[in-house]
């Protein structure tokens, strides 16, 4: 009823023609979500990355939206034969927002910070493999690993490991300077961030937009709203997948289908008494149709998956005939675990749409089977501590968005409860190794043993639908990581 509601309430809109877009050199962003701070080093939410990671914040490389490395404050690097020590050979004349020099030094102060005992980045592993960071000159940076790490030159490149100045560290949750296009200006609380072009960047030439602004709005009536009303040029990622189709009709704009890091899965608590038995959840996932769920839950936008690996990856394998949908052998497998007389269920639902539609969705077919999916809806809070942090549930539908995340599956007493000396191993192999071939006969070994050991319910990668103004092009269609390149982006008539 939501649905039909919020579509009915702006389908009218379509009809009507937008505000004309303002000369100039600006643009305005639509997100759903407000970053809870802005430094990426020291937070988790990807909502800081959407706004800062290129932006105001630079990286020692840099992705493109094929998720490909390229270099950035690095103009290049080297790798030694066994695969420990990178030499980094960084950017002359690049200086921090505040007129400061940077230098290797402040890329040594990052690391260690990184690192550090009070370290709070979210990706602090990356940095613990770093035995030594040294600068021979100040443009020179050497890092040595415990171990070859195959993905160091990608996790430089997220946001996490945007180079931060000892200077101005301490306050870049509030007031954030960078070396980056844009320097921040001014963040209104509960309404938008806005950011201009930084004259004194490498690069300020070639930057055509002038002043940015994030603006935050969670419902998703409003986002279409305030697309149609000309009070947004771009929406990276729409909450209304149903009315991306209208969109994608619509004269005055660009509808930009791409793909995400965001694995949508039915979690299992492979602890549980039932779930420990991989032929109860092989059973599960027989018994899901994916294309029904992607259909239920977002709109019939999304990639269906058969392991946890985003399918614009080279390496990634289509496994999905693995755990294709088969009611009967669902049964069959049931029967065989000892549950031909049912089997009784949790199924914890967070906020998110995708998860609230689609557990619908995946009880109503779970129960075709014999297995009853009694749906819990809970906030995040409520998640969090109950299912993440104290695995008190069966089954729970979220989607992973963190890029590369196939090492979730080797941590010890995760929610998932998944405990595998071979999955380890073989992803140890995929880390250390000093070739993309032999990186990707691992990876693959990875996906096919999650896929065996039908860990999760493997169910679709979420689509990126964006919805941008005709004439504003530079846009990511794909998005490797959470990442809204404005200094890319350009008016053209």
């Amino acid at each position: 009823m939501r649905r039909f509601l919020m579509t009915a309430a702006v389908a009218a809109a379509f009809a009507l023609p937008i505000a004309a877009q303002a000369a100039g050199k600006t643009v305005t962003i639509g997100m759903r979500l407000e970053p809870p701070a802005l430094d990426p080093t020291t937070g988790a939410a990807a909502a800081i990355s959407q706004v800062t990671t290129y932006n105001i914040f630079e990286t020692l490389t840099k992705l493109d939206n094929t998720g490909k490395v390229h270099p950035m404050l690095a103009e290049s690097w080297t790798i030694s034969d066994d695969g420990l020590s990178y030499t980094f050979k960084l950017a002359k004349g690049v200086t921090f927002h505040d007129g400061s020099a940077f230098d290797a030094e402040d890329v040594l102060f990052t690391f260690e910070r990184n690192k550090g005992p009070d370290s709070k980045n979210k990706r602090k592993a990356t940095f613990e493999k770093m035995v030594s960071i040294a600068a021979p000159d100040p443009h020179t940076v050497q890092i040595t690993l415990d171990a070859p790490y195959s993905l160091l030159t990608f996790d430089l490149a997220q946001a996490v490991s945007a180079i931060v100045a000892p200077e101005t560290a301490a306050t870049n949750e509030t007031n954030p300077v960078g070396t980056g296009p844009y320097k921040f200006e001014k963040w209104v609380k509960g309404d938008s961030v806005t950011m201009v072009k930084f004259a004194g960047h490498r690069d300020a030439a070639d930057v055509q937009i002038e002043r940015a602004t994030f603006r935050f709005i969670n419902d998703s009536a409003a986002q279409v709203a305030a697309l149609l009303a000309g009070d947004l040029d771009y929406m990276p990622a729409l909450s209304a997948s149903e009315m991306f189709a209208q969109f994608e009709s619509h004269p005055d704009f660009n509808a930009l289908r791409g793909t995400t890091e965001g694995e949508t899965i039915l979690a299992m608590n492979n602890g549980g008494e039932a779930l420990s038995d991989v032929r109860v959840r092989r059973a599960i996932m027989h018994a899901i149709d994916r294309e029904a769920v992607i259909e239920g839950a977002s709109g019939g936008y999304g990639t269906p998956i058969g392991t946890h690996f985003a399918p614009h990856h080279p390496a990634y394998v289509d496994l999905t005939a693995m755990s294709a949908y088969d009611p009967d052998k669902a049964r069959a497998l049931l029967a065989e675990a000892g549950y031909g007389d049912g089997l009784e269920l949790s199924l914890k639902l967070p906020p998110p749409s995708y998860a609230r539609r689609g557990g619908e969705v995946v009880a109503d077919m779970l129960g075709k089977v014999g297995i009853t999916a009694r749906i819990e809806n809970v906030e995040w809070p409520v998640w969090l501590d109950q299912v993440y942090k104290n695995k008190q549930y069966d089954l729970t539908i979220i989607s992973h968005v963190e890029p590369m995340d196939l090492g979730i599956y080797a941590r010890e007493n995760y929610y998932f409860n998944y405990d595998s000396p071979e999955f380890r191993e073989i992803l140890a192999k995929a880390d250390s190794a000093t070739t993309v071939e032999a990186q990707t006969r691992y990876l693959q070994a990875a996906q096919r043993k999650l896929a065996e050991d039908a860990v999760n319910g493997f169910m679709y990668e979420l689509s990126k639908l964006g919805v941008a103004k005709k004439g504003l092009t530079g846009l990511w269609n794909n998005w490797p990581a959470f990442i809204n390149e404005v200094s890319a982006m350009r008016w053209e008539s």
